[in-house]
This record gives structure tokens, sequence and C-alpha cells, in this order.
């Protein structure tokens, strides 16, 4: 790095990849400098929107230009094994939208390739980045509520959507458990590692892809975690997490939440409520701001979104899919 700004490229120009930039724009110390799609068209606009200055109308051009200090790579999943790995192959780091792959196998070769070059690479998991989030894990890890018992979580969209929508479309990866499941499954992974059992059941669409699914894991400790993500119908969003002496709610909006409730045997509930100088909990600046400390201290990874953490949640998705009988255009059947 040769400013104090941190230089950002953004690969994608879809409706994540917007909401990511309009926060860093706001930004002191972050720097848009480009943006890629597979369009120059589309490129171009998305650049006059938000003042970027170069505009490539093909991904390899992004990922050579050494101005950049990191790529944010924002599109479908399908296609994140591609742009991260072309991005880190150039010598650039890489934030990738979450799911990070769409296996285990794909996210093991984007991890590689980080360490081998010598790159940062992070999971946009914004949730872990998130200071409730944050605060909550610390919480759990002072044995506020002793010895983890349950986790509970749900995503659910209502939609309807269309066979043609994304969240539908098998060469997008789609499905409720790779867009919506890796939350519920990220939160309890957070609390309690990889899990050591995993039972799932859903309910296909004609297309073969997940329209609901429910899952159960399970720990050596004994602890438990009831999960559910579907986009068939809209769910409270919620999570829970029950200990041996106590339980930590959140009531809604889990995975970016703006309060949680600490409940104690003999205390009065205890809340705990966002910062409002942390600006809107919908905000993206917070994994922006940590992408941005790591590569100025010359990290590879981040603390808070750990590359081992991300290829566990990998794990636990393909075993899902294995078991519910999800599988890509041109994927190997998913490890059992």
């Amino acid at each position: 790095m040769t400013t104090d700004s941190v230089r950002w490229g953004i690969l994608a120009t879809g409706g994540i990849a917007a909401a990511f930039t309009a926060d860093l724009i706001d930004l002191p110390d972050a720097e848009v400098v480009a943006v890629a799609s597979r369009t120059e068209a589309s490129a171009r606009a998305f650049a006059e929107r938000f003042g970027i200055a170069r505009a490539y109308g093909d991904w390899e051009e992004l990922a050579k230009d050494a101005d950049i200090d990191v790529v944010y790579v924002a599109t479908p999943h399908s296609a994140h094994r591609a742009a991260a790995g072309l991005c880190l192959e150039a010598g650039r780091n890489v934030l990738c939208e979450k799911p990070f792959t769409l296996n285990v196998r794909e996210a093991e070769e984007l991890v590689e390739l980080a360490r081998d070059n010598g790159r940062f690479l992070m999971e946009a998991m914004w949730m872990y980045c998130n200071p409730l989030i944050r605060r909550l894990k610390a919480l759990v890890d002072d044995g506020a509520i002793g010895e983890v018992r349950t986790v509970q979580a749900d995503f659910g969209l209502e939609g309807p959507f269309p066979p043609a929508h994304r969240l539908r479309d098998p060469a997008q990866g789609g499905g409720a458990l790779l867009d919506l499941g890796v939350y519920p499954v990220s939160f309890a992974q957070l609390l309690l590692g990889e899990p050591t059992g995993v039972r799932a059941q859903a309910v296909l669409s004609a297309e073969g892809v997940d329209l609901q699914t429910a899952l159960a894991l399970s720990w050596e400790s004994g602890a438990l975690a009831a999960l559910h993500c579907s986009v068939v119908g809209g769910t409270g969003v919620s999570a829970s997490v029950t200990g041996s002496r106590g339980r930590i709610d959140i009531p809604s909006g889990f995975f970016h939440p703006d309060r949680l409730v600490l409940h104690r045997a003999g205390r009065d509930p205890e809340e705990f409520t966002a910062d409002p100088a942390d600006g809107p909990r919908t905000t993206f600046r917070h994994e922006a701001r940590e992408v941005m400390r790591a590569i100025r201290a010359g990290e590879t990874e981040s603390p808070l979104v750990p590359l081992d953490g991300t290829l566990a949640v990998m794990r636990t998705l393909d075993t899902v899919r294995h078991q519910i009988g999800v599988r890509y255009p041109g994927e190997a059947e998913p490890a059992a």
C-alpha cells in the first residue's frame, strides 16, 4: 500500500455490490477506484452512479489493476471461485461474498491460492463483524449463560420466487441453503465450532434446489442446534442461545441485530442495543473496516472471520446438500 486510504475494486454491479459500495464511499479511509462487470456498459453505469474513476468490461482487467489494494467480489456465488481466484492469482487481496463458494473443494482452492500468494482473503460474513454479534459471542465465551446447550436460528423469505429467479436457478447455486441457510449455520458454528453430527431434511423445487431446509446439528459436548431456512415462507429471522445458566435472544434480524436480550435466573432481563454511532444495522461498514485494518496490519486473514472457520461452514453445507440431494451443474456429488 502506498497511500493512507485503502483502494477498493468492485467486481460485479448487482444489488449487493451497490449496497456495499454505498457504505464504502462514506468511509473516510476507503477509496473505490475501479469497478468491473462482464459488460462495459454495466460497469460504466455503475461507475457513473458512484463516481468511480475506472470501469472495466472484463474481470481480468480489474484483477491486473495494480492500483487496487483489495477487490470485493459480489458476483452470484456460482462465480465466486472463478472471480476470486482470478484476483488472487493476479496478486490482489480479496473480500468474497458469502456463501464463500459452491462447495468446500472450491473453498479449499481459494484458501490455498491466498496462502501460496501471501494475499489477504476473507469471506464477507458481515454478521461476524457486527458489534452486537461480537458482544453476544463475548458474553457466551465469558460464561454469562453457562455451558451452551442449544442454538436456534431461522432465516426465511416469503417469496414467491419464479423458477427463473437466481434463488431457484441451479446454474447460479440457487436454493435456500446457500443463500440464507449459511447464516444460521455460521451463527451456530461461531459459538460451538464445527459439529460432529449433521442431519437435514428439505423440500426441493422442480429445478432441483431446496425451497426449505431443516437442520439438526450436534456436538460432542451435548449441545444441539435446530436451524431452518426457506424461500417459500417469511420467518421471524430470530435466534436464541440457551446455556446451563441462562439464555440470549435475538428477537429479529439475528445476522444484523439492533438488540439482544440476556435472560438469567433471578435477574431482570438485560438488553443490549446497537450504538447509533455505528450507523444502521444494515451497514457493511464493520466488515469493510475489518478488512482495511487487517490489510494495513499486514495480516492475510481476519481473526473475526478466519479461513478455517469458513472452510468448516462449507463442510457442513456440503454434508447437508449430500443428504438432501442438491447438486449443481458440473459439480461432483457433495461429500457425505
